[in-house]
């Protein structure tokens, strides 16, 4: 989705919400009040929105999600919002033990907004606190992709992937792709894969330039676990792998009737998806099976 706005400063947070409601996916039918996130005494608790991103810690193993309301712990219990933040997290990746990379939109109460883009972001603290990398008020990545020295974004302003070397300080802008999603791998950082509505691209340059696979699905979603694998989701939740993406072979899907949105691969046979509904799925076999780890809309209050 590209955004065809910018705007210096918020004039207030009535401005904030209305540039979150345009910011958020088209496909979130969630009202919007609870777009806003609970903005007063007595709000009922938006729950996480639609999911744009899914991690898990290597530091304890603990799983989470990152939607339009904030980012969140995953626990039996239902979804624990962190710190009680409500920044709009479009784009979202753990990049090591505790360490979040995102981006989006901040929360339309938070005092110190001063764009309705923040650039990127990280966390040292598993999101209890977050600082600013780079371009604030400029990108919001709805794509974030780290291969070993290279950092990728997709930035859904100008649908332009950014490439950086130095986990985000500085960027250069690289090609401009009608894409959804990334992919890459830090055993091949210049390799890029990409989806988008015509089927999969593919990009041996570090994002410079990008070729249409031939042949290739849409596709929601897609993952490379290691190099010479990839692992994709389509929009009716089918699971896929493939090696150079020309032929594929289903692997598995998610829960019948769910349709795909998100995909992540923690390792080459642990995979997290998100639906259309924002309820979790895990698997530990490669896709071929899978549990329900969250019910989309189950928040918990607890910090």
């Amino acid at each position: 989705m590209t955004i065809r706005f910018r705007m210096s400063a918020f004039a207030s947070a009535g401005v904030a919400g209305a540039l979150l409601l345009t910011a958020c996916s088209t496909t979130d039918t969630a009202p919007a009040q609870a777009k806003t996130g609970a903005t007063k005494a007595g709000d009922a608790d938006p729950g996480t929105g639609h999911l744009h991103g899914l991690g898990v810690d290597p530091a304890d193993g603990t799983l989470y999600a990152a939607g339009h309301h904030g980012v969140f712990r995953l626990t039996p219990a239902g979804a624990v919002r962190i710190a009680d933040r409500y920044q709009d997290t479009m784009g979202f990746t753990i990049s090591g033990p505790r360490s979040f990379l995102a981006s989006g939109h901040p929360s339309p109460t938070d005092p110190a907004a001063t764009s309705p883009h923040l650039g990127l972001i990280r966390s040292t603290d598993a999101g209890a606190t977050w600082t600013t990398v780079s371009a604030a008020g400029e990108a919001d990545f709805h794509s974030l992709q780290q291969a070993g020295p290279m950092l990728y974004g997709l930035d859904s302003q100008t649908s332009q992937v950014w490439a950086s070397k130095d986990v985000g300080a500085t960027w250069e802008r690289r090609a401009k792709i009608p894409a959804g999603d990334l992919a890459a791998h830090a055993g091949t950082p210049h390799e890029v894969w990409a989806t988008s509505r015509d089927g999969l691209l593919h990009s041996t340059d570090s994002g410079a330039t990008f070729r249409p696979v031939p042949g290739t699905p849409a596709l929601a979603a897609v993952e490379q676990p290691v190099p010479g694998q990839l692992i994709a989701l389509t929009a009716d939740g089918k699971v896929l792998t493939g090696g150079d993406g020309t032929s594929w072979t289903e692997r598995g899907r998610l829960p019948a009737g769910v349709q795909g949105a998100v995909l992540t691969a923690a390792g080459p046979d642990h995979l997290l998806a998100a639906d259309s509904n924002n309820a979790v799925h895990e698997s530990k076999d490669g896709g071929r099976t899978w549990t329900t780890v969250h019910q989309g809309g189950h928040t918990n209050t607890g910090h």
